[in-house]
């Protein structure tokens, strides 16, 4: 029952959650609309994505030190997993919307020229998630969120 006691894994995990909590109300700030789905959507502010990781680098250094061969391991991951959520996986979502336009627009064409049955939209196509990436910005305070986090469950701990 080692893992109970695994701080810098219960720190992860407890960002992940929280980043994800956090993005209900302020998207709702932003949008005066309530997502429950973002609890379980990626993308948004802030990432939740690099707030798990800058918790678990923040918790290895305090557990182990910022000399550890383990902390310099969990680092260049978090550098890493933040500079993969700015730049591949945002920029597959800039492509899932412009492919989810070709769509609509490939679906008016087809319905125009055909008549095509009246079915509900779900059933003609499946969009693509465009959300999935991150805004430089979202990974920033997703990391700040992680840090801050983790130092203060450590020091409640």
């Amino acid at each position: 029952m080692e893992i109970l006691f695994n701080f810098p894994l219960w720190a992860s995990l407890a960002a992940i959650f929280f980043a994800q909590f956090v993005k209900v109300p302020i998207q709702f700030i932003a949008t005066k609309r309530l997502d429950w789905s973002l609890l379980t959507s990626t993308g948004g502010m802030p990432s939740s994505h690099s707030a798990a990781v800058t918790a678990l680098s923040t918790g290895v250094a305090l557990e182990t030190g910022l000399d550890s061969p383990v902390f310099a391991i969990s680092a260049i991951f978090a550098v890493i997993t933040m500079f993969d959520a700015t730049g591949v996986r945002r920029q597959a979502g800039e492509q899932a919307i412009v492919l989810n336009q070709l769509v609509a627009d490939f679906n008016r064409i087809i319905e125009d020229a055909k008549d095509w049955p009246k079915k509900p939209e779900q059933e003609k196509r499946r969009e693509l998630k465009e959300l999935l990436g991150h805004k430089p910005i979202e990974v920033f305070f997703g990391g700040l969120t992680g840090i801050f986090l983790t130092l203060l469950l450590h020091y409640l701990v």
